[in-house]
Order: structure tokens, then sequence, then C-alpha cells
């Protein structure tokens, strides 16, 4: 399936076949992310009934095939700061500053107007 292919979720569900039932489901609420919003790893665990998996939710989004269909970028730690490597955690930083997220001494701006 070709990643402009993926317009649905349940393109999403059927081009993750291949991944574990818990990898899929945080792809799939990731998937959900509107443009202009942002989630953290904790609210995601919490989304799909796993609210201790916290960790767990960030290697699932560390291993997304279909970024930035499935906008991984939009996930960051609780306090707004980027998990991963320093290297991708740029790559994000900027894809969410073009998406008009704030963004203050590297850390997005947490507010109910942003989180999804």
């Amino acid at each position: 399936m070709k990643k402009d292919a993926i317009k649905r979720e349940e393109d999403v569900i059927n081009f993750l076949s291949n991944k574990t039932e818990f990898e899929r489901e945080v792809l799939v609420a990731t998937f959900k992310i509107p443009k202009g919003k942002v989630s953290t790893y904790k609210r995601i665990a919490k989304k799909i009934g796993r609210p201790r998996a916290c960790r767990a939710v960030g290697n699932a989004l560390h291993k997304n095939p279909r970024a930035p269909v499935v906008p991984c970028h939009r996930v960051v730690r609780s306090d707004g700061r980027f998990g991963g490597e320093k290297r991708g955690a740029e790559s994000r930083r900027n894809l969410l500053k073009k998406e008009g997220i704030p963004i203050r001494d590297g850390r997005v701006k947490i507010s109910d107007e942003i989180l999804f």
C-alpha cells in the first residue's frame, strides 16, 4: 500500500497487519491526532487502555513505518520535551513548528488548546 493511500483508520490497520496488536493500537491512536494538536506518551497509553505503558508507547512509535502519515512527531513527553534520539527530536520539533505548535526553549508549550 502506498503512503498516500492511507487516508482512514481502516487503511492504517490494514497496512500494519504485521505489527503486534499493541503496536497497531498505538499507531492508530497516533493517526487520529490532528494537525495543530499534540499528545503525550502517557495520554496515548491511557487512550489504548494501558495507562502504565508510556515507555512501550515510545518504543512502538520508534518503529512507525508510516511517518509522517501516522504523525508520531505529534507525540511528546508530558513535560513537552521530545523523546528519542537528538537528531530525530530536532526533525520532529521542526515539523511541529511548521504546524503552528508553540515551542519554547526546545519544548512544546503544553496547553489545553493543543492537547489531543
